[in-house]
């Protein structure tokens, strides 16, 4: 399985493929995508998703794990940071890939173990959990943190799944 890890931000996008093989966790590909500052916002959004849309259909991802929005320095921030994430959910909708949302908080409590780590903190257990050469920079390692977040949600998933169906199966009997 291959999940897509997105770290969306009007200067600095990051992104970050995984694949699942068994229980290991693999990097594929990580990156950040740097509009040009002296664009207007609207033509770096417009770089961003087609970047992603590039990127998309390259990998063709199986799901894909996007970073909600937890705080912006002023109001022109947050509804900047909120176009580039809504540019990303449509570049994602426009492959009918499914996508998942996850809070910082919750992305640092499943890489880190705990919802208040540094991004260096996040950065060195990204490396160490893909089995890096070095640390991917703060935007990518972000990205690739999501995907990993949505990995071992994934999993978490199955098993509640799992357990729920053998409790139906024990009860029908």
């Amino acid at each position: 399985m291959i999940i897509l890890g997105i770290d969306p931000g009007s200067h600095f996008t990051g992104y970050g493929f995984i694949q699942i093989d068994k229980e290991k966790l693999y990097c594929l590909q990580q990156g950040v995508i740097t509009p040009r500052r002296s664009q207007a916002l609207t033509a770096r959004i417009s770089e961003i998703f087609k970047e992603l849309v590039t990127l998309l259909a390259q990998r063709k991802p199986d799901a894909v794990a996007i970073e909600e929005i937890f705080f912006a320095q002023n109001a022109r921030s947050a509804i900047a940071l909120g176009e580039v994430r809504g540019a990303a959910i449509a570049a994602i909708l426009q492959t009918g890939c499914s996508f998942f949302e996850y809070s910082p908080k919750e992305v640092k409590q499943a890489v880190v173990g705990y919802g208040n780590a540094s991004k260096e903190q996040v950065q060195q257990m990204v490396k160490m959990l893909l089995s890096l050469n070095t640390a991917p920079s703060s935007d990518a390692a972000d990205a690739l943190a999501v995907a990993i977040c949505h990995a071992h949600s994934m999993r978490y998933r199955q098993i509640v799944s799992s357990s729920l169906q053998r409790m139906v199966e024990k009860g029908a009997h």
